[in-house]
């Protein structure tokens, strides 16, 4: 039987298809799931691989949409797969989706290209006529997966992309689906302009769209005022500096260069550093801080839910992020851990890549170095230890900074209208700014 066209479905709901779910890393994405099931998006959650974090947030929780694994790997259900390929092949869409998939895996001979094809096959098999578009969060796997399946059923599709996803697929890929898709959010100036050159002429204007995840104020409400904030400079042992950084141990997050740049502080400087997040590179981290002598300076604290990290910003006296591009060209957008620890009024020492001088301005709402200058990383600490004065002035222009430009009700606002979905109040305050809160709203 073939499959229903886009007139015969409902066009009501959306499927949304993510790379795994529930993800403690991933709360950007929970949270835009939840604000638009509340803005009335009808959305069912596809997840190409189980869940690994033990725990959870809040938020999904709270989120209704239901959620369908696809087989993570092909021998692990094959008679789903079976089922699905007999399904797919005798509809008419078959044979050039087919095409298309060859092509893709002729430039790219992986087993994670064939797996795509076969998972692509088992969701557009199980695809419910309700479901009018296909949305992907990344445009690397979830967004070939996407791909195939929205043409085998003849659906529109549209892309989220972020980090990782954008850097370190293939030009060929990047401008291929960009040529394909109805259009695509990004979450950084750096990646809209980077993919906008990279859309066909034939399908440039409006394609690519600026939407950062911004922050929810709700959640993220200042928690200092003028008796809370700290005057530690670490020059007492028994009450050392409270620095913090949150983020995965992984290349791009420059952990070495922040553990080596600790180990050159001098004796006289007390501190101590908390980290939150997993990551393959943990271990290593760890060995690297044992051997550096700084180890007992150090508390690994893995994966935390959302409640653990707020309270974590609201401990710390400086937060710091030493992203890098990584040798794949990995590399971060906007980091929401940034925009998160200021918006508590953390001043936050950073490096000036990516999106991340979108955020900060250094000097003014917080501190940049160059990415893997390790020496003007450890410097950065000291200066800032020893001030506590302007540690307090540039977290209060942090905290403006974020409250005035990056509400997650407005960017939320501009997402929902790619789904067609009506802006509220503050969506259309922000409208009425020219390009935007603070001149940054922009599509291609």
């Amino acid at each position: 039987m073939a499959p229903k066209t886009i007139a015969e479905t409902t066009n009501g709901a959306v499927a949304f298809i993510l790379k795994g779910y529930p993800r403690l890393s991933e709360t950007f994405i929970a949270k835009e799931i939840e604000a638009l099931e509340r803005r009335g998006l009808d959305i069912r959650i596809i997840s190409l691989r189980h869940p690994t974090d033990r725990d959870v947030h809040p938020v999904h929780g709270r989120i209704r949409a239901p959620i369908n694994y696809l087989p993570e790997y092909l021998y692990q259900e094959p008679l789903r797969v079976w089922r699905a390929w007999r399904q797919v092949r005798r509809w008419p869409s078959y044979k050039a989706v087919r095409r298309l998939w060859l092509a893709d895996l002729w430039r790219d001979r992986t087993p994670n290209r064939i797996r795509r094809f076969g998972q692509a096959m088992v969701l557009a098999s199980e695809l419910g006529p309700e479901i009018g578009r296909l949305h992907a969060h990344f445009l690397h796997t979830p967004a070939s997966v996407t791909r195939y399946a929205a043409h085998l059923r003849a659906r529109p599709w549209s892309c989220s992309a972020h980090a990782k996803d954008i850097w370190t697929t293939p030009e060929w890929e990047k401008r291929e689906k960009l040529a394909d898709l109805d259009w695509l959010t990004t979450c950084s100036q750096a990646a809209h302009d980077h993919l906008a050159a990279l859309a066909p002429d034939g399908n440039r204007s409006g394609t690519v769209a600026l939407v950062y995840h911004g922050i929810d104020l709700d959640q993220f409400g200042a928690a200092m005022d003028s008796e809370t904030w700290s005057s530690r400079d670490g020059g007492e042992e028994a009450e050392p500096l409270r620095l913090l950084s949150v983020g995965r141990a992984v290349a791009k997050k420059g952990y070495d260069d922040l553990i080596a740049a600790l180990a050159t502080l001098p004796p006289s400087l007390h501190w101590r550093l908390e980290h939150i997040g997993g990551g393959n590179l943990s271990e290593k981290l760890r060995r690297q801080a044992q051997q550096a002598g700084i180890a007992e300076h150090i508390c690994w604290r893995g994966a935390q839910p959302q409640e653990a990290v707020l309270a974590a910003y609201r401990n710390a006296d400086i937060f710091i992020l030493a992203s890098r591009v990584a040798a794949d060209g990995d590399r971060d957008g906007l980091p929401n851990v940034l925009m998160e620890a200021q918006s508590q009024g953390l001043a936050c020492i950073a490096t000036a890549v990516s999106a991340i001088p979108e955020l900060i301005t250094d000097g003014s709402s917080g501190v940049l170095v160059e990415g893997g200058d390790r020496a003007a990383l450890a410097t950065a600490i000291s200066a800032l230890a020893a001030d506590p004065a302007r540690r307090r002035r540039l977290g209060k222009a942090g905290q403006d900074r974020v409250r005035n430009d990056f509400s997650h009700d407005y960017w939320i606002g501009r997402l929902a209208s790619k789904f067609d979905l009506p802006r509220g109040e503050e969506d259309l305050r922000g409208a009425a700014q020219e390009d935007g809160p603070g001149g940054l709203a922009r599509e291609a």
